[in-house]
């Protein structure tokens, strides 16, 4: 009965969520490596790297900025490395790319390029997100559910030779039809423990429910402190006749490089909050994390909401700020990137592999009645 229930499950389930599946896995695909194909498609993303010394500093970026977009109001500058431009966030979504040496204009974008609409389809399915998100976040856990009942399916019932084959080997030798359900059973398990992980840490992201039981499994208190770690889109930003912030960014801005950052000092972001509000910056911004610290302008200390350095974090919490990083496969670079790029992509099959297998099986099934139903309307001659 377990078993019944587990496949009628697992067939209908599929079914019905299947759409979603493969538009997140695909998209997941394409964004796996985002960072590597945006710097071959957009070369002013990209410099000739020098030493740290001779990058501007904030302010001198600042007045550049606003020299050739004088009307655009600037909400963060993103210092991305040695080699890297440095991106400006303007207002209305507007990037601007500048020299981080010389503070020469490379680009002027509009966000919506082609990975920020991939990234929508992946967040939202590109629809309003008030109903995007939620159709993307249960049907996350559809998968999930998915994933399980498929391992129950995939369980051979007595591990002989022969169903060790048939579990762990495609046999491309055969018919089409085996060759589809090989690719579905066997593919499906060898993507298994990726494709949980990408299910759970989606959740995470979906569901407040989800990230506070995942975060009372490794070990965190029974309620969490949720931290600030982003700043909100709609604080103001600061303007040119701040010039007592402009300095100070620069003083932060070394601050930060030479006595907070731990990972990938060079890479720094600096926001510009209303001159009355604790600056903030980002560092520490490796494998898919980072951290978030904010200043007292007076004091130019941390203040409240600064988030602890990732190494010094306790498990459940690490988890919560490394959850990006391990949804996404950036958690420990190439290999893991690699592993995840493979992984979605045979969570992408799977429902198109499932639905050939059912669609199969419904034919035999109908094969079957009507040889039954012929042979009662046979007449059977009694001589």
């Amino acid at each position: 009965m377990f078993s019944k229930i587990n496949a009628w499950l697992h067939l209908w389930l599929g079914l019905f969520s299947g759409i979603v599946v493969v538009i997140l896995s695909i998209t997941g695909c394409l964004l796996v490596f985002q960072e590597e194909l945006s710097n071959i498609f957009y070369p002013w993303r990209t410099v000739e790297a020098r030493t740290a010394e001779e990058q501007l500093p904030p302010s001198e970026i600042f007045k550049a900025i606003k020299a050739y977009v004088p009307g655009k109001e600037i909400q963060s500058i993103w210092y991305h490395g040695l080699d890297r431009s440095i991106k400006v966030n303007l207002e209305s979504d507007s990037i601007l790319y500048v020299n981080p040496y010389t503070a020469e204009m490379l680009a002027f974008v509009d966000h919506e390029d082609f990975f920020h609409e991939i990234d929508e389809g992946h967040r939202h399915l590109w629809l309003p997100k008030e109903y995007g998100d939620p159709i993307v976040g249960w049907g996350t856990f559809i998968f999930f559910l998915l994933l399980l009942s498929g391992l129950v399916l995939w369980y051979p019932k007595k591990w002989s030779k022969s169903n060790v084959n048939k579990s762990f080997k495609i046999k491309w030798k055969a018919s089409l039809k085996r060759i589809n359900y090989d690719l579905h059973n066997v593919l499906g398990f060898y993507a298994m423990l990726l494709a949980l992980i990408m299910a759970i840490s989606g959740l995470v992201m979906s569901f407040p429910w989800a990230r506070k039981t995942v975060y009372w499994l490794s070990g965190g208190d029974k309620v969490r402190k949720e931290r600030r770690n982003e700043p909100k889109e709609e604080k103001p930003v600061i303007t040119m006749e701040e010039a007592l912030l402009l300095s100070k960014t620069d003083e932060i801005w070394n601050k930060v490089r030479k006595e907070y950052a731990i990972y990938n000092k060079e890479a720094i972001i600096i926001g510009y909050p209303d001159a009355s509000e604790a600056l903030y910056t980002c560092t520490d911004m490796i494998y898919g994390s980072w951290r978030y610290i904010y200043f007292d302008l007076q004091t130019m200390l941390p203040t409240k909401g600064t988030q602890t350095a990732l190494n010094e974090e306790k498990a459940a919490d690490w988890i919560m700020r490394a959850n990006y990083g391990i949804h996404t496969g950036l958690i420990y670079g190439t290999t893991t990137k690699i592993l995840y790029f493979l992984a979605s992509l045979i969570c992408g099959t799977l429902p198109i592999t499932g639905f050939y297998v059912w669609w199969n099986k419904r034919k035999k099934d109908k094969s079957k009645k009507g040889k039954v139903l012929a042979s009662k309307n046979l007449v059977v001659n009694p001589t």
